[in-house]
């Protein structure tokens, strides 16, 4: 097996649902595998024996790639897709920087993008972002709180992955819900602040019914409080739940 081969769970054209890019047509690269388990992940991550390439952006005609998936393979299932609507190239999962060897063969291969390569990571990984930052555009970082997302505290390799992403253009996502503490979204924000001018997406968790994991009272309450460090506070749903689209 090509050592820099690697399980990849769809390749799609669809609309982005989360962040400053909401809206905007992506072709999406899914990655299965991920080094945290979040309480609320709604992202099969566990490896397939087939990746499923959409053929005709947007329609849903899938066909199967056997995995792994070498960077030759997957470059060419992205090229099918018509780049050229397309804002950007989402690398997502599951947690693409598990993949690191993988995306320094991939990513020079890959068709010219408007605006490039954007990176949906667990922001837990400095050191393999690092590694591949310089061919990446934007970053699109979480930063996990323990009492909402489950896991242990992440405040050292956040703080150093931002060190990193800050090379280039990031955003912060921090996922809420009514369980979310005051504490723990205040040292989340500061870690932010630390870094510099650096736009903070709150978004609620989706409840398996469709609807938000938090009150609307409760989300001004988060966004307020973070408005009093950050300039660019943005509260946003996942939209593409809401429109039905992957």
């Amino acid at each position: 097996m090509n050592p820099a081969a690697c399980f990849v769970q769809e390749i799609f054209s669809s609309v982005q649902g989360e962040g400053p890019c909401v809206g905007c047509r992506q072709i999406f690269l899914r990655f299965a595998g991920c080094n945290l388990k979040c309480a609320y992940c709604d992202t099969p991550v566990d490896p397939s024996p087939s990746c499923r390439c959409e053929l005709t952006p947007g329609k849903k005609d899938f066909a199967l790639l056997a995995n792994p998936l070498t960077p030759v393979q997957a470059a060419g299932a992205v090229a099918k897709l018509n780049p050229k609507i397309h804002q950007s190239l989402s690398l997502t999962g599951g947690e693409p920087l598990l993949h690191a060897e993988f995306l320094l063969e991939l990513i020079p291969l890959l068709p010219e993008f408007r605006r490039g390569i954007y990176l949906e990571t667990n922001g837990s990984l400095p050191r393999e972002l690092s590694r591949i930052i310089h061919l990446v555009d934007l970053v699109a970082m979480d930063i996990k709180l323990p009492g909402t997302a489950g896991l242990p505290p992440l405040w050292e390799k956040h703080r150093d992955f931002l060190a990193v992403a800050r090379q280039k253009q990031v955003f912060v996502k921090i996922v809420v819900d009514e369980k979310t503490g005051p504490e723990e979204f205040d040292r989340a924000v500061g870690l932010v602040r630390e870094a510099g001018e650096i736009p903070l997406v709150i978004q609620p968790v989706t409840r398996t019914n469709g609807k938000p994991g938090i009150g609307p009272e409760r989300l001004l309450f988060f966004q307020e409080r973070a408005l009093g460090f950050l300039s660019d506070v943005r509260v946003i749903p996942q939209v593409h739940k809401l429109l039905g689209v992957a």
